[in-house]
Order: structure tokens, then sequence, then C-alpha cells
């Protein structure tokens, strides 16, 4: 829940210091991350030219948390980020990978309840259904856009010869994602069975 009706302004000046206009103090990305923590949204300018910053010093914030050694993002995950980067598919990466975080936010409480009870429970039988189904919630998000990914390049798009093609990449990226939310949730199983120690 957001604690401001209209989001903090941050302000970023040349010698790097961030300034919080709503508190008048100075403010470091460890700040700024607790503020997204806490539901506070803000947004970031450049001081010296007005520029909407605000993508570049989040993306800070999670380059910060990475190199702590807090590794949310699989190395499988970010290599294929990198190569959306110029691709056809990447106007559609966006709004696919909100739906993705969206999805499970909302079942992050079950899953919560779910991960508690494996612990003390039979392990990973419901936690794995519920990936499965997250998964397949991601699947259909997905394949909303496929229809759409002739926007971009309509003449080729709309070739007999380019459909297929077109189609065999959508299914190896497709597969790719599968292969990544595979590998979360092995990441995940490993966090989950660090509380029983080595015992099996």
């Amino acid at each position: 829940m957001a604690k401001t009706q209209e989001p903090v302004t941050i302000k970023k000046y040349a010698n790097r210091r961030l300034y919080n206009t709503g508190t008048s103090t100075y403010v470091t990305l460890e700040d700024l991350a607790n503020m997204v923590k806490e539901g506070e949204d803000f947004v970031v300018y450049d001081a010296k030219n007005g520029d909407d910053i605000t993508h570049s010093v989040l993306t800070q914030i999670i380059f910060e948390q990475e190199n702590k050694g807090q590794n949310l993002l699989p190395i499988a995950f970010l290599r294929q980020i990198i190569r959306f980067y110029g691709d056809s598919m990447q106007m559609m990466v966006p709004r696919f990978l909100e739906m993705s975080i969206e999805s499970f936010t909302k079942e992050q409480g079950r899953m919560r309840d779910q991960v508690s009870k494996t612990i003390v429970g039979t392990p990973f039988g419901g936690f794995e259904d519920q990936v499965r189904r997250n998964m397949e919630v991601f699947e259909r998000a997905f394949n909303m856009f496929i229809p759409f990914k002739g926007d971009e390049t309509p003449a080729e798009a709309t070739t007999p010869a380019a459909q297929p093609a077109a189609a065999a990449s959508s299914g190896d990226e497709l597969e790719a994602l599968k292969r990544q939310m595979a590998d979360m949730q092995q990441k995940l199983e490993k966090l989950v069975s660090k509380p029983e120690g080595g015992s099996q």
C-alpha cells in the first residue's frame, strides 16, 4: 500500500547524490530500496536537465542488491533478457514481465502458506502445483501477444514463407522462458530446503 498519494520527487545531482524533496534530506540507493519495499512511490529526475531517470535508478537498485549476493535473477533469465534487446519480440517483453510479476504477486500469500506447509509436511507437492499453475498463466499471457507480432514488421509477417519462421521463433523463445521458470523453481526449492539442514 502506497503511503503517499503523489510520488515523492527525488533529484539526482551531478555528484551522484540523491535528494528527497519530500523530507529535504539526501538519501542513498538503500533508502530508495526501503521506500519501494514499504510501498512508497517515487520518481527520480536529473537535477540538471529535468529528465526522468527513474528507470535507470531502479535498475541501479537491483544491481546493488544482486551485488550483495541476493541473486534473485537466474543467469539463464539474464541471458535471455539480453538476447531480447533489439529482437522483434522486444516490444512484448516488458508487458509480459509485468503480467507475470503481477500474477506472482497476487499468489505470493498462498505460496508463502504452501512453503510453510512443505517445511513441516510433505515436500513440495502443493508448491510444485502452484508453480505449474503460474507457468500456465505466464504461457497464456505470452500467447496473447503473439498475434500482434506482425505490427512491427507487417510486410514480412504476412508472407507465407515468414509465418512458419515466426512461429518457430516464438516457440523457441517460449521454450527458453519455460526453462527459466524451471530454473527458478529449482532455486526456490533449494531456498525452502535450507531450514531443514542436511536431514532428508
